[in-house]
């Protein structure tokens, strides 16, 4: 029995499946374009909705927010902190691209706890929640879509966005009256001792030619908030550790306040044997810029005393 063999060519085999087949078979759509690209090409519709819904719902806080910032003396490093920020996301952007993408839904939780916490806000007139709910939005995000490990490598330039939101009033008058008072004390027993007699009623300081009141705008608390946010970055910049950091950053607060106080007394010496109209505007507010930069200069120094009896070993943060 003979048996005749057909050898199906190339060309025979492409004829014998229909063409829509073949594309498939292939990756392509029927019409010749890579099929597999299109869920790859919208990709980043979703998280370009998710970001216009954040604009939409942010929009106006943000707004307050700046305003805030160039309004409140208090807290015009504002304008500073979102750019750290970036700065940091930036200068990790090598160990955030080797971070694998993996999704959890545990994330979900932050982000019902960011909208509860805007919710809250909104209706009860607070703008600290309603900022606070940004940040807690954002972390929730970024845990969902990207994971854990990315939350966790994000959450210092997360944190830091804290330092650009003014904290709540009754925060606020709770850290300034304290301030107040122990700046007035402290002054009042430093002025006797250069020759200047004075009367201390709570943060009010009676001199023999006039009375000098510390408000709350010379409680230190502006220097302090400004001084312990340069802190912040200063550290990062040239700290590698993370515990080093933290020492400067708590530094700045004794700093804040020794500086203050030193502005109280500069301020009573110039009074009693230069000129009252002294203690008052334009020489007032320079000597607040002046005792500022000292302040830097402070930090520094403890810096340089921090490598001299601690110097650095090379390890990481």
């Amino acid at each position: 029995m003979k048996y005749n063999v057909l050898r199906m060519t190339g060309s025979a085999q492409a004829e014998s499946y229909p063409p829509e087949l073949t594309a498939n078979r292939e990756g392509r759509a029927p019409d010749g374009s890579n099929a597999a690209s299109g869920p790859r090409r919208y990709g980043w519709l979703p998280y370009a909705i998710i970001a216009a819904l954040l604009v939409a719902i942010y929009y106006h806080i943000a707004i307050k927010l700046v305003y805030d910032w160039y309004t409140i003396p208090d807290y015009s490093h504002g304008f500073l902190v979102p750019l750290f920020a970036g700065y940091l996301i930036w200068d990790k952007k090598a160990a955030l691209s080797a971070i694998p993408v993996r999704p959890a839904w545990r994330g979900f939780s932050l982000i019902v706890a960011g909208i509860v916490l805007l919710i809250l806000g909104v209706y009860g007139v607070e703008l600290f929640t309603t900022r606070m709910s940004f940040i807690l939005l954002m972390a929730g995000l970024i845990w969902t879509f990207f994971g854990g490990k990315m939350l966790r490598e994000l959450r210092f330039p997360l944190l830091v966005l804290i330092l650009a939101i003014p904290i709540p009033a009754i925060i606020f008058n709770h850290i300034t009256f304290p301030l107040q008072l122990k700046a007035s004390q402290i002054a009042s027993d430093i002025l006797p001792m250069l020759g200047v007699p004075v009367l201390q009623e709570g943060n009010v300081i009676q001199l023999p030619v006039m009375k000098l009141e510390v408000a709350e705008a010379c409680s230190g608390i502006r220097s302090l908030m400004s001084l312990f946010a340069l802190a912040v970055f200063y550290g990062y910049f040239l700290e590698r550790k993370t515990s080093r950091r933290t020492i400067l950053a708590l530094a700045s607060i004794p700093i804040a306040v020794a500086a203050n106080v030193v502005r109280i007394v500069g301020t009573g010496l110039c009074v009693q044997y230069w000129n009252p109209d002294k203690a008052v505007g334009f020489f007032h507010e320079f000597s607040g810029w002046v005792m500022f930069v000292i302040s830097l200069c402070c930090l520094y120094l403890v810096h340089r005393a921090m490598q001299l009896l601690w110097p650095t070993t090379g390890e990481k943060a």
